[in-house]
């Protein structure tokens, strides 16, 4: 009795007990036959291998030529991804090419790339400009001025340098030639006058013989009527600060003020050595021990204590703040020149310093902007281009040691200001 299954007694399931593998039964092993072989697959087309074709189960398995592999000496596991001959490593199959890299897509980089540059410059440029809004001393309230002229066509810009010593030790004080006078005063007043027929820069000498008229203190809020007090110009800033300053000028010239902007020595003199300096051809040789100055004629370049010894000098042109405001007028187009450079614009080791060391100093009207600056900037440079015209407001003589303006001219001038035609008005001085 045989207790196999029916189909596993004997080879092939007739039962003679002769068969082994294939379910047999049988007490001899089964005889050696052919091994199935996998046939490769055809090399396929250049650009990829092609999905493998479904393989029945019985088929090639009894072809010939099957070479395993096994007799070849290789030893599998060695040689870490090194190529044929290198000691090692599975040869690449006959037939099937290597795979390279993709070609770059350049068009694709460069658009990723300007991208990339465009949103760093935007960053750049909107962090530096509230970096900068942040150091302007927005202190002065120009709402406190009253009974104001109309606005003309134009901005017109009040220029204030200012004999400030704050935030300066003894040292600089001494360096610089500034004294230790307490407070500030008004140590140079310009207008600038930017329109379409160019820039006008025009000097008020601080000696300048003028009317206190009514107004309202800036701190006070006070009412002063006008008593038909005439002092220098320089004094109405001592009594009650630039609102009293503004009102006088514009009471004394029927123009209006659009913007204030002040600066002290210490930061004049940061801005010039921020630079590398200052170049300017001096005329004649001249000397003042009270401001420093010691210059010899000829073209040279001015640091910081140099320039503010040479725009402060009036003692050396027989006291004359004439001459001193057509130095002043002269510097301060050069140093605008100077800066508005691409080798100090584009250079941030140049414009950051340069332009913190003007913009901490800086003290201007509440509604000044960066625009406001940059656009008074431009035209003082301009000044000096050939684009506008520099001169001192026209003087007809003199009153108790006071410089008395010219009515006649000075009504001309500011009617072309306010009018923004091009300036024909000359003064004698």
């Amino acid at each position: 009795m045989n207790d196999w299954p029916d189909g596993w007694s004997g080879e092939g399931g007739n039962g003679n007990g002769r068969g082994y593998g294939r379910g047999s039964a049988g007490a001899q092993p089964e005889g050696a036959r052919v091994m199935r072989h996998v046939q490769r697959p055809a090399a396929p087309q250049r650009g990829g291998i092609p999905p493998q074709q479904p393989r029945g189960y019985d088929e090639g398995y009894d072809q010939t030529g099957y070479d395993s592999g096994y007799n070849t000496g290789q030893v599998y596991g060695q040689g870490g991804g090194r190529g044929p001959g290198q000691g090692g490593g599975i040869p690449p199959q006959a037939g099937y090419p290597r795979q390279g890299r993709p070609a770059p897509d350049w068009r694709r980089r460069l658009k990723v790339g300007s991208l990339t540059l465009v949103v760093v410059l935007l960053a750049v440029t909107i962090g530096t400009y509230f970096w900068a809004d942040s150091k302007l001393k927005r202190e002065v309230d120009l709402s406190k001025v009253i009974e104001r002229p109309g606005a003309g066509d134009g901005t017109n810009y009040l220029i204030v340098g200012s004999d400030s010593r704050e935030g300066m030790s003894d040292d600089e004080k001494k360096k610089l030639h500034t004294g230790s006078a307490d407070g500030k005063r008004t140590d140079s007043m310009m207008i600038l006058h930017d329109g379409s027929n160019g820039p006008t820069l025009i000097s008020l000498p601080r000696d300048s013989d003028v009317e206190i008229p009514s107004f309202k203190g800036s701190e006070s809020g006070k009412f002063f009527p006008n008593e038909g007090r005439r002092v220098k110009l320089n004094a109405a800033y001592a009594e009650d600060g630039p609102e009293l300053l503004v009102r006088t000028v514009e009471h004394n010239t029927g123009l209006h003020i659009d913007h204030y902007v002040e600066i002290g020595f210490a930061g004049f003199a940061n801005i010039v050595d921020s630079i590398g300096g200052v170049e300017i051809d001096i005329p004649k040789a001249f000397k003042d021990k009270k401001s420093g100055a010691d210059f010899q004629a000829g073209k040279q370049t001015l640091d910081g204590e140099q320039a503010l010894a040479f725009v402060r000098t009036r003692y050396a042109f027989a006291g004359s703040d004439l001459d001193r405001t057509k130095n002043q007028q002269k510097f301060l187009a050069a140093l605008a020149n100077q800066t508005a450079t691409p080798g100090t614009v584009l250079n941030p080791f140049k414009l950051y310093p340069t332009m913190g060391a003007g913009l901490d100093t800086l003290v201007v009207d509440k509604d000044m902007s960066l625009f406001d600056l940059g656009q008074m900037f431009f035209a003082m440079k301009g000044v000096t281009g050939g684009e506008g015209k520099s001169m001192n407001m026209p003087i007809s003589g003199s009153r108790a040691g006071n410089l008395v303006w010219d009515k006649a001219k000075v009504k001309q001038l500011v009617e072309q200001l306010k009018n923004d035609e091009k300036v024909t008005v000359t003064s004698d001085r």
